[in-house]
């Protein structure tokens, strides 16, 4: 009897050992498949309110005033539209790119190629030689696509590296703008085209996967059940026969693909024309979106957003290339300025969900054009690949030293190239106090002194934070609130450690206490700033 019930005494402690372990286990399993989520100041979703503080753009620095991938080779005369990957193993860079030489390429399918390029470091390139498409009498090149020759020109170009894709001859996908017959008759418009390597790829053969008006800029919309393709006798023209194609509200030329994780879909943004006072084709262009499945079958566009009140009258959207990361899109959107011939700086945007797009730096461009003759001093075109680094992101585009509307140069005049800028990681936007608040509420005048409180958030399983921010001159110390507002014991700013340098992750914590030491509930964070700049909170 003795025996029995030490040996279900045992039984019942091995049990609980047993249990004790596996929970522990699940608890650890569970905190580490937890995804750290980081709340950048690039807009105030994740902000309640702020006291005494500014948001401000924090610009991009250029790693170069000179090309990193220069016109070097005879079919490229400008270097355009680009796209990039970074593998995420081995850390190589590949890198597409437009490149436009014109009539001199003799060939029609020649006139705008796209080139390939790759490098270690996304610093130094190289162009390989490859034996895909001979340029006149040159039989290696790094040309690796070029058009049909049906009728204008091929244009642009945007890969996505689709890395949940199961078959390996079509995990890089390339969108781009060409002109395919059908029916005995050529139609322009959307072409896509799959590799799997990014270096050899296959056209789809039943473009174009979605149309595009052309050659009607200034008429009137057509009457519905009208014909939308009509030709005009041109003579003495180059082409003495002018083609038109009607089609109101769709995309235009240029296109940048995304992954659009919120809606599981590919997503194009772009260009899409809006009509004249008088109603007329083809007068401006505003942001469109349209989005597909599989990257063949894509929908009807919708219009999203186009200039304002508030923007100059002879400013437009050239393409607008769109981004998801940290729970945000992000658009580099091109501002087209026509007095300047379509000379193009980028603006920054921002939106939650992908369609309603907000504008909070208009004030001041994200990449700006360079000194007059360097290489990008007239035209940035940007991409929807930015290249996410552990404590950098880099953005590249193509650039020129002449505005879209000038008319393509000759070398030597000539000066056209990819180009890079890079952020700190996360640093998009920032908080900042502004210099002077002396509002009568307040019992003394303060300097360079503010606060951001944030939502309430429920810090269950939350092990730590960590602030970016650029403390270096100041301090920056993170209290803790109740969802009602009040102070909790132990978390005020009094007991935060300050943080009094300059980093992208400043570990926060405060005298004896920890994050696990608060009882389970919603709590509000409150960043208090001294002459410093917070440009994200993450919880691990």
């Amino acid at each position: 009897m003795i025996r029995g019930d030490l040996l279900m005494r045992a039984t019942r402690t091995v049990a609980l050992f047993v249990f004790v372990v596996l929970a522990w286990l699940a608890g650890a399993i569970s905190a580490a498949e937890s995804p750290a989520r980081t709340l950048l100041m690039v807009d105030d979703h994740d902000v309640l309110y702020r006291a005494g503080t500014r948001r401000f753009l924090n610009v991009p620095q250029r790693h170069s005033p000179h090309a990193l991938i220069a016109m070097t080779k005879r079919w490229e005369t400008a270097i355009g539209y680009t796209s990039v990957y970074r593998h995420p193993k081995t850390g190589k860079y590949q890198l597409w790119y437009q490149a436009y030489v014109g009539a001199r390429a003799k060939d029609e399918r020649y006139r705008c190629v796209v080139c390939y390029a790759e490098s270690d470091d996304g610093i130094t390139f190289t162009k390989p030689e490859l034996e895909l498409f001979p340029y006149l009498d040159q039989p290696k090149t790094n040309i690796v696509l070029i058009g049909t020759g049906l009728y204008g020109h091929r244009y642009c170009n945007s890969v996505l590296v689709d890395e949940r894709e199961s078959d390996v001859t079509r995990r890089y996908k390339m969108a781009y703008y060409d002109w395919s017959e059908r029916d005995g008759r050529v139609y322009p418009g959307l072409h896509v085209a799959f590799s799997p390597d990014g270096i050899h790829w296959t056209k789809q053969p039943d473009g174009p996967h979605y149309l595009t008006a052309y050659g009607s800029r200034g008429t009137q919309p057509i009457v519905e059940g009208e014909p939308t393709y009509t030709e005009t006798p041109a003579p003495g023209k180059p082409i003495p026969t002018r083609k038109t194609w009607q089609y109101p509200l769709t995309m235009s030329d240029a296109v940048d693909v995304m992954y659009d994780p919120r809606r599981d879909v590919f997503a194009i943004y772009g260009k899409m024309w809006i009509d004249s006072p008088l109603g007329g084709a083809s007068w401006r262009h505003a942001l469109g979106r349209t989005e597909s499945k599989d990257f063949l079958t894509w929908s009807k566009p919708e219009l999203l957003l186009t200039t304002d009140d508030d923007d100059p009258s002879d400013v437009e959207f050239h393409t607008s290339p769109v981004f998801f990361y940290g729970d945000r899109y992000f658009c580099l959107n091109q501002m087209f300025i026509r007095r300047l011939k379509g000379a193009m700086d980028v603006e920054l945007m921002t939106s939650r969900d992908g369609l309603q797009w907000g504008r909070p730096f208009r004030d001041q461009f994200f990449i700006a054009r360079s000194t007059p003759g360097l290489f990008d001093s007239r035209t940035i075109l940007t991409n929807a690949t930015p290249v996410i680094l552990d404590d950098e992101i880099r953005f590249y585009y193509g650039a020129y030293n002449q505005a879209p509307l000038d008319g393509v140069k000759s070398p030597p005049d000539q000066r056209s190239g990819v180009g890079m800028v890079s952020i700190p990681r996360d640093r998009f936007a920032g908080i900042r106090p502004v210099p002077i608040s002396d509002q009568k509420t307040l019992k003394q005048t303060l300097e360079n002194v503010g606060q951001a409180t944030l939502r309430p958030i429920d810090l269950g399983g939350v092990r730590k934070l960590t602030v970016n921010a650029d403390a270096a001159d100041g301090a920056v110390r993170v209290e803790v609130l109740t969802a009602d507002g009040y102070r909790v014991r132990g978390f005020t700013q009094d007991d935060a450690e300050p943080l009094t340098s300059d980093s992208l992750r400043h570990p926060v914590s405060w005298h004896g206490k920890q994050l696990a030491d608060l009882p389970p509930g919603r709590y509000m964070l409150r960043l208090h700033l001294q002459n410093a700049a917070v440009f994200a909170v993450t919880l691990h």
